[in-house]
């Protein structure tokens, strides 16, 4: 299983705020500062130990908001040594987000250009969301200002702080009901000259969609016209949940609304049965049997066993294949069993499906086996 993310975000995070912060104000304590943040912080998960540096330098900076976020600012550029190649390295700044999110809803103007400064340091897409609650037509007015900012990762804390379902944030149950507000600022970025922008922007559609999926499709149907190639990736990328939900719209949309007339052949799922950790590899065959060419969008289906022992489908995306008259394509996908901290393995069988143009066709199942189980396994296999 991979090493949690927080193992990256251990004691030296609050000594580094710590002695960037002294260095531009020298009347800092330190060593209080570090002693409260640390307290109880080995228990707490990622997110909780920003929050928790964050209520240190609430306690240990001046109760005045606007000389404590000036204080911040002026220690964002000091030197503090953490590894650039760390996947958090930006995470250093959490803090800081999590301090103006907290702390700043009463000083609106002052934390907007806080949150302008920090996120061209680390993401300011957690910390606007409390400002998109308390004061939306301020910050909307204000993030519609920064879709035409000259920094991509201002103008992708636009996209990105309105997505209605941003993993570990609360959802924007406003924009779940109504998404117009966020459509007219991805209106401003559709055609944003970055990818790092676009990105988000899809993100953000794809997200709408599974509140709204034909405001989704009719977005998507317009953005397409006379839509550079740069447009259409965010078309694609947007519509890829829909498209593993198999929503007939969306798959029109991208061409793929008709049944593919192809033939499934030479089906093998080995092995048959896999101890936990191990690897199942599935292979088989497409045949188009037709006289003329035809586009499929070619899927694969895993029904994951849960802990109640039902099971729900991962979608994992294959390709696009153009298929010749008579042609035949031979496909493979290789699945890990290992235990992961974003999906749990349980036992029992696991039936597969080849998903063609968004339509379920069955290729098989595996049984998936603890690892005590292993020497049956073995012998199983000996008698295969």
């Amino acid at each position: 299983m991979a090493e949690p993310l927080k193992n990256q975000y251990g004691a030296d995070v609050p000594r580094v705020i710590a002695a960037m912060i002294s260095a531009v104000h020298p009347s800092f304590n330190s060593a209080g500062f570090v002693r409260e943040a640390l307290h109880g912080y080995d228990a707490l998960e990622l997110m909780s130990r920003g929050k928790k540096i964050a209520r240190a330098l609430r306690a240990y900076l001046p109760d005045d908001y606007g000389r404590a976020v000036a204080i911040l600012l002026d220690s964002l550029d000091q030197p503090h040594g953490r590894d650039p190649d760390l996947s958090l390295a930006s995470f250093l700044f959490l803090p800081h987000t999590q301090f103006v999110a907290e702390y700043g809803l009463a000083h609106f103007e002052l934390s907007m250009c806080a949150q302008h400064a920090l996120t061209q340091r680390f993401t300011a897409e957690f910390s606007i969301r409390p400002f998109l609650l308390h004061h939306p037509e301020a910050t909307l007015a204000q993030l519609r200002v920064w879709t035409a900012d000259p920094s991509a990762h201002v103008r992708r804390l636009v996209s990105e702080g309105t997505r209605p379902r941003l993993p570990w944030a609360p959802r924007l149950r406003q924009f779940q009901l109504d998404p117009s507000p966020v459509l007219a600022l991805l209106e401003r970025l559709k055609d944003d000259p970055e990818l790092y922008v676009r990105r988000s922007v899809a993100n953000n559609l794809n997200d709408i969609g599974k509140d709204h999926p034909e405001l989704l499709t009719r977005t998507v149907q317009t953005w397409l016209q006379d839509a550079p190639a740069e447009r259409a990736w965010i078309v694609g990328h947007a519509l890829r949940s829909a498209v593993k939900r198999g929503e007939s719209a969306a798959l029109a949309v991208l061409g793929f609304g008709q049944n593919a007339q192809v033939l499934v052949e030479q089906v093998q799922i080995s092995p048959a049965r896999v101890s936990m950790g191990g690897t199942v590899t599935l292979v088989f065959g497409l045949r188009n049997p037709l006289s003329c060419a035809q586009t499929v969008l070619v899927d694969l289906a895993v029904h994951y066993v849960k802990a109640s022992g039902q099971a729900r489908a991962k979608v994992f995306k294959l390709k696009t294949l153009e298929l010749a008259p008579g042609q035949t394509v031979s496909l493979s996908k290789k699945l890990s069993l290992v235990q992961m901290s974003t999906r749990t393995h349980y036992p029992g069988l696991h039936q597969v499906d080849v998903l063609l143009n968004g339509q379920a066709r069955a290729l098989g199942m595996f049984e998936l086996v603890n690892a005590s189980d292993r020497a049956g396994v073995a012998a199983s296999d000996l008698v295969e």
